[in-house]
């Protein structure tokens, strides 16, 4: 089992702690896998394997776990001899109806430590976060970094790079690694994965009946990674096409990808009036496989997807992100966490003057001190140029 360093390193501190441990992401992220390595963790700790109880709702031997009660009952009764400290894992709970009742109740007991998946957001707007509020910790899970896609691969790797471009094309998704990139059984498995997000964590889930108007709408979105652009700016596309839908609708849409973790909404910071900008948001993909699966991958489109890779890189080290405006002049991305802040440029190549000139002449612009990159597939060593670093995507992504 490859070891998720990262995830383990965040939810550590707070293992027998009187705190509900949220995991959440999108599904087939891994999750699942994270669990077991928490509880390989525990009995490797000393804990007894009979304290331990995991109920994964996807597997069958669970169906029966319907209802609050019914999850009650069947805790119940596996730990009813066990007299030590209890631990339990639920994985994919939103499948349970009303679910954060008996959550809530066993917290209450004092006696569980309590661990639980969704491949919802609406887990962290449920009921239990307003009747345990402060007693909950969210740990968000995303597809393998290019670090971990490297360490799947193992002792396969004999060049970073053609490495990387196999990252382009085929994404994070842990199980990939079991189809030897194989493109046609790699993407039938990835639009399987997508079409199973679309109608069962969002067209089921909100009733929504024009399903295809709807993937009309994904489908745009997939189409403009890295593209500035509003709700207003989708219903105008679809008009031209003679499909009418409000905004309102398309707004109400983007809200239930995002509660699915296909696609995060990035919004835009005022440098200089230090302020959130309200309109012209991004969106950026859960995982760029879903788009080359979807579309297909294309050379042209590799501007938007290595914005889209560094945009996951970040949030998956726990910075919280934003696009930059000063002036006229765009920043791809402005990350901070824990006080630090730092600024970034994504190009596919500085081929030319001019290209080099608009990177470089926004992060100019910016009078502080925090650090400045500018990122590109250019395969030249890294440089200094008045406080801005120019760096290797791939080296950044390494580092």
């Amino acid at each position: 089992m490859i070891i998720r360093e990262t995830y383990l390193k965040k939810i550590k501190p707070y293992i027998d702690k009187p705190i509900i441990k949220i995991i959440i992401g999108m599904r087939r992220v891994g999750k699942s896998y994270f669990i077991r390595q928490i509880i390989d963790f525990l009995i490797n700790s000393g804990v007894d394997k009979n304290q331990i109880l995991y109920i994964n709702k996807e597997l069958i031997e669970f169906d029966s776990i319907r209802t609050y009660q019914d999850l009650h009952r069947f805790v119940t009764d596996f730990f009813l001899k066990i007299d030590k400290h209890r631990y339990l894992f639920i994985d994919e709970i939103q499948e349970i109806d009303k679910w954060e009742k008996t959550v809530n109740s066993f917290f209450a007991e004092e006696k569980y430590d309590i661990y639980i998946t969704g491949s919802n957001s609406s887990l962290l707007s449920s009921e239990l976060s307003t009747q345990i509020s402060g007693r909950y910790v969210p740990v968000n899970v995303y597809t393998l970094t290019f670090k971990e896609f490297l360490k799947f691969r193992g002792n396969k790797i004999s060049d970073y790079r053609d490495e990387f471009s196999n990252y382009l094309k085929f994404g994070g998704f842990p199980l990939i690694h079991s189809f030897n990139f194989d493109e046609e059984i790699t993407y039938q498995y990835i639009n399987s994965l997508y079409n199973t997000i679309i109608l069962k964590d969002v067209v089921s889930r909100y009733n929504i009946r024009n399903v295809r108007l709807f993937q009309d709408i994904v489908k745009f979105i997939f189409s403009n990674l890295g593209y500035i652009f509003s709700s207003n700016s989708i219903s105008k596309y679809l008009k031209n096409q003679k499909k009418h839908i409000s905004v309102d609708t398309i707004q109400n849409y983007l809200l239930f990808l995002e509660s699915s973790f296909m696609i995060h909404k990035v919004q835009r910071y005022d440098i200089r009036g230090k302020k959130i900008l309200e309109l012209h948001e991004k969106y950026y993909l859960g995982d760029i496989a879903l788009k080359n699966a979807l579309l297909g991958y294309r050379d042209t489109d590799l501007p938007g997807i290595l914005e889209n890779i560094i945009f996951l890189h970040l949030k998956q080290n726990n910075y919280t992100v934003y696009i930059g405006k000063i002036d006229n002049y765009e920043i791809d991305f402005i990350a901070e966490k824990s006080g630090e802040r730092i600024y970034f440029q994504v190009a596919y190549l500085l081929e030319n003057k001019q290209t080099r000139e608009r990177e470089f002449r926004a992060l100019e612009k910016i009078r502080d001190n925090h650090p400045k990159y500018v990122l590109s597939m250019d395969n030249l060593p890294p440089s200094n140029n008045n406080g801005i670093i120019r760096m290797n995507i791939i080296d950044f992504l390494l580092k």
